[in-house]
């Protein structure tokens, strides 16, 4: 009697939607430019250890041992933030299972200003946003309007934004970093400032070092002596001062964003300093900016560490095929859509005949024409 053989459980890190590159059984994630990452790492690394192996014996005996210590713990620190930001959750919201999406779907039929197969990613025609979904909230009397994202079907909370990338939406989205390999948001902003601190205090650390080195050899056997006996300080000084710069740079413009209590994201977009086409008259306030920029740059370095949305190594529900709902809308305009003005090629659910061209016009659609644009994540 054959023996039955059980099938190993499929995780959610295997079936993940997104391009996200998943590490040691899902345990760590990275986005699919994660290759840069090795370069930083790589840099980080081989200058370290020759300004150990070459410069803090010198310095440690004729300066002070305080110097290597120091460096050590910056370069260790400076490892661990980059890791802990590269290969990390960065904030991915889940995507809207298919009940979610059906009761969406009921609210734009049961609305009365679109046909519920308008929202239906499954026909074929053009995907398009019934005006019902637009959803507004008020955070500290601000008004916020929520986004519906077509590609993970859900209502973006506040702050999010849908990266193009890593094909995920993610919770306080500042920026798409391919230095680190990874979106930084909600989990792991903390440790990319963290690591741009790190890395820019090791930077002068080095290169202050290494002046002094240099300043003592040459004192002592000559510039020129110097650089026979020991290149690889030049080498480590050329490299921590053109490495400098980038990293003080970023923590300067990212240290006033913390102070401010904006993302990269917002301020490109001017979300808190242009004022608004419904009030021109009112610029709008930041409404997650604490009391003070202090209490902004403790939340950030100090808040709460928030817990991941997805189990990347929890247990694949199997899908249920009888309700399965298409991840990705369907290209833009389909093969067989003819491309006319409000026109779409879909059944006519009244049972009318098509016309030459296989098309019919939809009143509805034709009437909420100049409201519908088409979602910029659609490829054309």
């Amino acid at each position: 009697m054959a023996s039955s053989v059980e099938e190993e459980p499929v995780r959610n890190w295997e079936i993940h939607p997104g391009r996200a590159t998943f590490f040691c059984d899902g345990r760590t994630m990275s986005a699919k430019d994660h290759v840069m990452v090795y370069g930083n790492l790589a840099l980080i690394v081989i200058v370290g250890g020759l300004f150990f192996v070459f410069d803090c014996p010198y310095l440690a005996k004729h300066v002070s041992p305080a110097i290597p210590a120091v460096s050590v713990l910056l370069w260790l620190y400076s490892i661990a933030n980059l890791l802990r930001c590269g290969w990390s959750d960065p904030g991915v919201i889940p995507r809207g299972k298919a009940a979610e999406i059906k009761r969406e779907r009921q609210i734009a039929h049961d609305s009365g200003f679109a046909r519920s197969e308008l929202f239906d990613e499954t026909a074929p025609g053009p995907y398009i946003s019934p005006p019902t979904l637009a959803r507004v909230i008020t955070i500290r009397g601000e008004t916020i309007k929520l986004k519906y994202c077509f590609t993970c079907k859900i209502y973006r909370p506040p702050r999010a934004s849908h990266c193009s990338i890593c094909n995920c939406c993610i919770e306080n989205f500042d920026h798409h970093c391919p230095w680190v390999g990874n979106c930084i948001g909600k989990r792991n902003y903390r440790y990319f400032v963290l690591f741009l601190l790190s890395v820019s205090a090791l930077c002068v650390a080095v290169f202050a070092s290494v002046v002094t080195h240099v300043a003592l050899r040459s004192q002592e056997i000559g510039f020129t002596s110097f650089l026979s006996a020991s290149p690889t300080s030049v080498i480590v000084l050329f490299t921590s001062f053109t490495s400098l710069c980038f990293p003080v740079g970023m923590v300067c413009l990212h240290i006033l964003l913390v102070c401010t209590n904006v993302t990269t994201n917002e301020d490109i977009k001017g979300s808190w300093k242009y004022k608004s086409p419904d009030s021109p008259n009112v610029v709008p306030r930041n409404p997650f900016s604490r009391s003070n920029p202090i209490s902004n740059l403790c939340n950030v370095l100090c808040g709460t560490f928030y817990p991941s949305l997805i189990d990347r190594r929890g247990i694949a529900e199997k899908p249920d095929r009888s309700d399965s709902i298409c991840a990705i809308p369907p290209a833009w305009p389909p093969s067989s859509t003819s491309v006319a003005t409000n026109t779409a090629t879909v059944p006519d659910p009244n049972g009318q005949p098509l016309s030459k061209n296989n098309t019919w016009v939809s009143p509805e659609l034709d009437a909420l024409s100049s409201q519908l644009t088409r979602p910029s994540n659609i490829p054309t």
